[in-house]
């Protein structure tokens, strides 16, 4: 029996997994890594931090396996979409990659929306310029750091610079590519006028892949190393949403998948391109070839519960996620007139605003640590219902939510998302994530699948599935209507205080 191995090079650390034919997980391992916030807004890793993890993680999957390496016939690719990793003319890391989640690009963005306008910017690559994308941390570079930037020579998205290290070869996949604002949706390849407008020499950039393409093979000192053959086909992968949504079986209209890990992610496939005029949802391409997808993204999800944990921590060292959770969990839907907004580190959608702040709104005497913990898991939801919202006003009809990330194993989440949504919601049986997906793509490149379609059927099942209940679904839409007002009246005051330096 063939065997496939995907990678996730993910934002805390690298995961790899193991799976055969018909989805069974063979083997996982992850190893971490640090995250740097050098300054407020900032965000960076070190990618030779995720070289080393994903080696690791690689060499324990294979060796925990205990297979023959000829039974292991592809490598998928995924990982955090957006960073910026700047090569020089020996392909040596410049400075630090700027992630996702960096928010230091506001002027930048402004800037690009100036050079292309913001409706042309829409039509080719489908989104605003938002401070997470690729292509303001270019201009970035360039207004504060010209010594780095005259060195540059390439341009890589995270999981592209582990494919360099692993084959030699500069590629990328259209998912991905979709993610750096600089790439033509319709086209599936750079946009020259984008890289024109912007002064970005498309020599920087890597060859764009459909995600089950093969872009290379394992170099033999790498696969010694890993224990792996030396001609391991290396697949284009996908960015994380995209390949997690593969892995999720999301390869038709009307069926999305939530998902709540550090950040939180509503996607939603489509076999056209959909674009919201207002760029409120971001509209990339989909790992599946000439697919597409829509995607809401909730910048603290998972995070936000971390850091009220870490918070508290410094009053109770032992305070665990259970803790919090048994806690939340002892406290009515609507948390007794508490409201949380999740926006700690800035939002993307809807508001697009790298400015706004997290906020408890309604605080009593009453309220304790368990309706802050209730407020916190609510407030992500209510975030993640925000994006549904806007995919149902663009006309997509929605008949199936699939929970994956950590928010999928925690059962007061998923009934959270069940009550708001107004949909069951089902858990998938293998929870992988992101580098599950990946592996089906190399099980497709590898030639074990004929395609993305088989390989969902042959691999991907949900379980158990959570049904709406009335009495939460009714506390919620009450709760839900006054959210939908505090970010609108607080958005001065959060501008204001980020004028102060706060």
């Amino acid at each position: 029996m063939p065997y496939l191995l995907g990678l996730d090079v993910g934002t805390s650390g690298a995961k790899a997994v193991l799976i055969a034919e018909d989805g069974r997980v063979v083997a996982t391992a992850t190893e971490e890594y640090p995250l740097h916030t050098p300054q407020p807004l900032w965000s960076e890793q070190d990618p030779a931090d995720w070289w080393r993890g994903s080696r690791a993680a690689l060499r324990r999957v294979v060796q925990e396996s205990g297979l023959p390496a000829a039974e292991i016939v592809g490598l998928g690719l995924t990982g955090q979409m957006h960073g910026a990793v700047f090569l020089d003319a020996q392909d040596r890391v410049i400075r630090p990659a700027l992630l996702w989640n960096d928010q230091r690009t506001g002027p930048q963005c402004d800037e690009i929306t100036r050079r292309v306008g913001a409706k042309r910017l829409i039509a080719i690559a489908g989104n605003p310029a938002l401070t997470g994308f690729q292509a303001p941390k270019v201009l970035w570079l360039r207004q504060h750091e010209p010594e780095h930037y005259a060195r540059v020579r390439r341009l890589l998205l995270p999981k592209d610079y582990i494919r360099l290290l692993l084959t030699g070869e500069a590629a990328t996949d259209a998912s991905d590519a979709a993610g750096t604002l600089l790439l033509d949706l319709e086209r599936r390849d750079w946009s020259d006028e984008l890289l024109a407008a912007l002064e970005i020499p498309r020599a920087w950039l890597p060859r764009v892949y459909e995600g089950p393409q093969v872009t290379g093979r394992l170099r033999a000192e790498v696969a010694a190393e890993l224990g792996l053959p030396s001609d391991l086909p290396v697949i284009a992968g996908g960015g994380d949403n995209a390949a997690a949504a593969v892995g999720t079986g999301i390869i038709r209209d009307g069926v999305i998948s939530s998902s709540i890990g550090t950040s939180g992610v509503l996607f939603a496939h489509s076999d056209a391109i959909r674009r919201d005029p207002e760029g409120r949802l971001h509209t990339f391409c989909h790992a599946v070839p000439g697919a597409y997808h829509l995607m809401a993204v909730t910048l603290s999800a998972g995070g936000a519960l971390q850091w009220l944990r870490n918070s508290l921590r410094a009053l109770a060292p032992e305070l665990s996620y259970d803790d919090l959770v048994r806690q939340a969990a002892a406290v009515p839907p609507g948390a007794e007139g508490l409201l949380f907004l999740p926006y700690l580190s800035g939002e993307r959608t809807p508001h697009r605003d790298p400015l706004a702040r997290g906020a408890f709104v309604g605080l009593t005497l009453r309220h304790g640590v368990g309706h802050l913990a209730r407020a916190v898991m609510e407030g992500v939801v209510f975030s993640l219902l925000d994006g549904l919202t806007i995919m149902r006003e663009l006309g997509l009809d929605i008949d199936e939510v699939r929970a994956i990330g950590g928010g999928a194993r925690n059962a007061l989440w998923r009934q959270m998302q069940a009550d708001m949504f107004g949909q069951p919601l089902h858990r998938m049986r293998a929870e992988e994530g992101p580098a599950f997906g990946a592996a089906l793509l190399a099980g497709v490149g590898a030639g074990v699948y004929p395609d993305v379609g088989a390989a969902v059927q042959a691999a991907v099942a949900t379980t158990d599935t959570v049904h709406p209940d009335p009495t939460g679904a009714a506390a919620y839409a009450r709760q839900y209507a006054i959210y939908r007002e505090l970010y609108p009246a607080l958005r001065p005051a959060f501008h204001h205080l980020a004028q102060l330096g706060a």
